[in-house]
């Protein structure tokens, strides 16, 4: 039986996994653009956490990455609508961007065309390296020197710096959406500031709109990350957190990719339904489900043609 907000199936999905509770994990083969209102009932999904491709050049198989830019903003406006078909009043739409050095405005120009229809709540800067000085980190840290830390990706270019950061652009509809900021909390320092500040008694306080998350060091690109462009799965597991995981009914991503944030909604024991186009991603998804623990219930072959994300 189909769960909360999610339509009878028509046709067979690529994967559908439950967790050991049994809550479902559906991977779908298809455009989300399309896939979103004929999977998805309007309105009922509680978060939509998702990174689509920036129109970078990276090489996709089903997709053009090096559109016009008036083209590939037109492209998100109908993104931004197949969201507005499936999130519900009260949800959030966790929406990570990056650009390239030439266009650094490029993350913005999106944000405004989502903001057409969504209140931008927060803006979360994911740094994926930083360079941090021994004096600023401070003696009782134990560090003996200046550290680097993080993915470093060196740019060819006497004119641009490397990108060290994305955006997390965080939507709502009316900008009132309540967040449990505590459950991606971190740790006082100094342990007297718990007694000093209200609402401290749990010993965390608000980790802000600056969140360092690293990839993990890749020894073998076609292994360890056989995607050009995914987020680590922590990623989108805070995103969850901090909306709240007790009002997490349905989670939905419409890029799915390799799967990160649906082993997100598995680590969090939430339903979760995916999109993509590509096959060998949702391959991998799969794999990578199954090395957690997921179970899987049924195996579909997906719909015999899968058109571009562009098309009508």
């Amino acid at each position: 039986m189909p769960g909360r907000g999610v339509r009878a199936p028509r046709g067979a999905p690529f994967s559908n996994f439950t967790s050991a509770s049994g809550v479902p994990i559906v991977l779908w083969n298809e455009d989300s653009l399309k896939g979103f209102r004929t999977r998805l009932r309007r309105r009922t999904v509680d978060a939509i956490v998702t990174s689509p491709p920036y129109n970078v050049g990276v090489k996709y198989g089903a997709y053009r990455d090096d559109r016009p830019i008036a083209e590939y903003l037109r492209w998100i406006g109908r993104l931004r609508d197949a969201v507005d078909w499936a999130l519900a009043p009260a949800g959030s739409f966790f929406l990570n961007v990056g650009g390239p050095p030439r266009d650094p405005a490029r993350p913005w120009k999106v944000a405004q065309v989502v903001g057409e229809t969504f209140v931008l709540q927060n803006v979360i800067h994911w740094v994926k390296s930083i360079a941090i000085p021994r004096s600023a980190i401070g003696r009782e840290a134990g560090v003996t020197r200046d550290l680097a830390v993080g993915h470093y990706k060196p740019v060819n270019s006497e004119r641009y710096l490397h990108g060290a950061h994305e955006y997390i652009f965080h939507f709502s509809r009316r900008g009132d959406v309540p967040l449990d900021r505590l459950a991606v909390g971190v740790a006082y320092q100094d342990t007297s500031n718990v007694g000093r500040w209200r609402g401290a008694a749990r010993g965390v306080r608000c980790r802000g709109n600056t969140w360092f998350l690293p990839y993990p060091t890749i020894r073998r690109r076609r292994t360890d990350r056989p995607h050009p462009a995914s987020f680590p799965p922590e990623l989108p597991e805070r995103c969850l957190r901090l909306h709240g995981v007790r009002r997490l009914h349905l989670v939905a991503d419409p890029f799915v990719g390799i799967g990160p944030s649906a082993e997100a909604a598995f680590h969090l024991d939430v339903p979760f339904v995916g999109f993509d186009l590509e096959a060998g991603y949702l391959t991998e998804a799969a794999n990578r489900l199954r090395a957690l623990g997921a179970t899987e219930t049924r195996r579909g072959k997906g719909p015999s043609r899968v058109r571009s994300r562009g098309e009508d």
